[in-house]
């Protein structure tokens, strides 16, 4: 990779961990290119995305962001994956890092926020977005059901009164 090409790469990677509203950071020594394979189609899954680079490039990349407080975490075979939903990425790596040893999740970082990995698993323990949105629907459906039901009760103890009446005569 020539020196060109390493600016076009930290100037990508800069934009992209600028905009991401989540960023997790974890070494993935040891792990196939299966897995590896099957960790990037998840987070692609839930609108994450997986990268690896060079330590060196990524700290560059670092620098003006809001998450440039998390460069120390980058030694070593590590990867970083994004998210624009600050809970799809970490829900993501928590689970393939608790089905698979092998990837450990080192830290991250959420805006300005640094997180460590309990930070990291605690999002992940969070509800998405999209099931938020479904619990927000849910509730604003429930008391249009509930006032139906109220409405309809007292017709249908009427009716049942006077079907009581009738077969008692």
């Amino acid at each position: 990779m020539d020196r060109a090409q390493k600016e076009q790469l930290v100037a990508a990677l800069n934009e992209k961990l600028g905009n991401s509203g989540v960023i997790v950071v974890a070494h993935y020594a040891g792990l196939t290119v299966a897995e590896m394979t099957a960790l990037r189609r998840d987070l692609r899954q839930v609108g994450g995305t997986m990268q690896v680079a060079k330590n060196r490039l990524v700290k560059r990349a670092l620098e003006g962001t809001d998450a440039q407080d998390i460069a120390d975490l980058f030694s070593g075979p590590t990867c970083i994956m994004t998210s624009e939903d600050p809970v799809s990425a970490p829900k993501v790596a928590a689970k393939f890092a608790k089905d698979n040893e092998r990837l450990v999740i080192l830290g991250g970082a959420m805006g300005t926020t640094v997180l460590d990995p309990l930070g990291v698993n605690s999002l992940a323990a969070l509800p998405s977005l999209d099931e938020l949105r479904g619990k927000i629907v849910g509730l604003l459906q429930a008391p249009a059901g509930k006032v139906a039901q109220v409405l309809s009760a007292p017709a249908g103890q009427l009716a049942r009164v006077v079907a009581a009446k009738a077969s008692s005569e």
